[in-house]
């Protein structure tokens, strides 16, 4: 099944996202690779897709995984969990109905 995992970056986190946006990279392309992703990307702190200084305020992915707990294992396994970039996560089943 699709689940959905949006989180939430703390303040003033765009350093630490550029050091740390590799192994965050190599994680979602592994599912990629799986055929296990339907979307992923940043979330801009501004009405921009390149935000600049502004930097993001979290990110949303979009994967299939076994089961709701498997999702979030996942998640907590980011990158950014470990380097105290997301402040926290939502992880919720997602049914795509479009396109």
């Amino acid at each position: 099944m699709w689940y959905m995992i949006c989180s939430t970056d703390v303040e003033n986190s765009l350093e630490m996202r550029k050091q740390v946006r590799p192994a965050h990279i190599a994680r979602l392309e592994a599912l990629k690779n799986q055929d296990r992703l339907f979307a992923a990307g940043p979330l801009p702190a501004i009405d921009s897709e390149d935000p600049g200084e502004a930097g993001f305020t979290g990110s949303l992915v979009i994967a299939k995984f076994d089961s709701l707990e498997d999702a979030r294992e996942w998640a907590a396994a980011d990158p950014y969990v470990e380097a105290n970039i997301y402040k926290d996560s939502i992880v919720k089943p997602f049914k795509k109905v479009l396109p």
